[in-house]
């Protein structure tokens, strides 16, 4: 009897521990850039967090600088239900929904408080949202940074020095109009092509974060950084609909408030970083060029014709909120 109660203890201890494992849940998280990258840092703290605020329901496995696929073959993965969670640039995710392309108007942003403003707020929520006929669950904004030029050929300091660059852009038709307007020959191509393009001297010119350029160390094959500040590009956390759907309410909450606390950790990391890393460009022979106000607004004045063909596209009551957002903001400095 004592023996037939032993092991109907070890089989119902069996049974939970099966029930246990039977809960817990695996998200497999792709994305496009190096781990020691803020993105890549801040998708293993992501995966530390989730695991602690669902009581180790779900785990997180990161799949770091393309391990599964590119950016847009992710972003397809998810809406398919393949893959769990991508953190991707914004301008894959505008070729499906078009209001994404708000984030690439040229200059709408002009400090870290703004672009964490619009994010957080209304408009970014509105954004998000937008995802879920797509397929996927927005959860929150990353910090990719605000972008610079570099290029192999000159110092630019002016508008007049980008005239004429062979200058790499994403595969996104405000960046490419954007910069054909400054004067570039822009020409669109991957960024897994990008590093082997400017070693062969392919083209003269791209235009990233700091932290990007630092991290895939283009300073090889790079002379000249540009702090043009020319656009604002988040990272956006998408997950799969698929997936989210077979969540319960707890699991769901975990997600987003682990989304959020790794936003945060993400964005001071990515700023503390972007500091340290323009310096260490410095020391590894770039030369960084901070860029004039009256050239900044030479860029403005040129890049107006492109802000208001997009906006008609993109919607203009959707811009005129971020307007307002952000004027209301500098309004009250």
């Amino acid at each position: 009897m004592k023996l037939a109660r032993i092991v109907a203890a070890a089989m119902a201890a069996a049974c939970l521990a099966t029930g246990a494992l039977a809960q817990t849940r695996t998200l497999r998280l792709g994305h496009g850039i190096a781990e020691e990258h803020p993105l890549g840092q801040g998708a293993l703290q992501f995966a530390k967090i989730l695991e602690q605020k669902s009581g180790g329901k779900l785990g997180m496995k990161v799949y770091a600088a393309t391990q599964l696929g590119s950016e847009a073959q992710m972003v397809a993965a998810v809406r398919g239900g393949v893959q769990d969670l991508v953190i991707t640039s914004t301008a894959p995710v505008a070729t499906l929904i078009k209001e994404y392309l708000l984030f690439d108007l040229p200059f709408l942003l002009q400090s870290d408080k703004e672009a964490d403003a619009l994010l957080d707020g209304p408009v970014g929520t509105r954004l998000l949202e937008l995802a879920q006929p797509k397929g996927m669950v927005g959860l929150c904004y990353w910090e990719n940074g605000f972008r610079q030029v570099t290029n192999s050929k000159r110092e630019v300091k002016s508008l007049a020095d980008m005239s004429g660059l062979k200058l790499r852009v994403m595969q996104n038709p405000v960046y490419i109009d954007a910069f054909k307007a400054l004067g570039t020959n822009a020409i669109p191509m991957p960024f897994t092509e990008l590093y082997t393009a400017m070693e062969s001297h392919a083209i003269d010119a791209e235009e990233n974060p700091i932290a990007i350029i630092h991290s895939n160390k283009f300073y090889e094959v790079q002379k000249y950084v540009t702090l043009t500040n020319h656009a604002y590009a988040p990272y956006v956390v998408l997950f799969a609909r698929n997936t989210w759907d077979k969540l319960a309410a707890p699991e769901r909450e975990a997600l987003r408030a682990s989304c959020v606390e790794a936003r945060d950790w993400q964005r001071s990391l990515s700023r503390r970083m972007t500091a340290e890393l323009t310096d260490k460009l410095k020391k590894e022979g770039m030369t960084v060029t901070p860029l004039a106000p009256a050239e900044v607004q030479k860029m403005r004045d040129k890049l107006k014709p492109v802000t208001d063909r997009y906006t008609a596209e993109i919607g203009p009551e959707l811009v005129a909120q971020a307007q307002q957002e952000l004027a209301r903001l500098r309004a009250a400095k």
